[in-house]
């Protein structure tokens, strides 16, 4: 399970270290792409097919949303491969999209990590009310 906060630093060539405890949580391969709160989704492999799995199951022509879907989802990712350090290129177009310049946050969450910019991240994580929501898990409440 992907789970807590880590804060790390693009380098100025957009290079990004993955801690070796999220590295070992993802596994060989993993897939990054846009995430709807603009950050970015990182996936283990075995999830991403998950996903593609479960877009295979919608509509391909006659649905707008599930084409933009498709769109969005692999018109965007990108498979890096880390370096000896641990570091992977995030490309451009991501960076720009999730407002990534220097100082990040990756944060796991369960299945996935999502990268987002340290600023916007921390204003997101203070801003959160658990008070007003509400969950009933199978008689487990939160």
């Amino acid at each position: 399970m992907l789970m807590s906060t880590y804060s790390h630093s693009l380098d100025a060539k957009g290079r990004l270290i993955i801690p070796a405890k999220i590295r070992e949580e993802l596994g060989e391969g993993f897939v990054i792409t846009k995430n709807p709160d603009h950050c970015l989704s990182v996936y283990p492999k075995a999830k991403w097919d998950e996903l593609i799995a479960a877009m295979d199951g919608l509509p391909k022509i006659s649905s707008e949303p599930a084409r933009r879907l498709r769109r969005i989802y692999f018109g965007n990712s990108s498979t890096p491969e880390p370096d000896k350090q641990g570091r992977i290129i995030i490309p451009q177009d991501l960076r720009k999209y999730a407002s990534l310049e220097k100082d990040v946050a990756l944060v796991g969450v369960d299945d996935h990590v999502e990268i987002w910019d340290a600023d916007t991240w921390n204003a997101y994580n203070e801003s959160a009310d658990l008070s007003d929501i509400e969950y009933n898990l199978g008689g487990i409440n939160l």
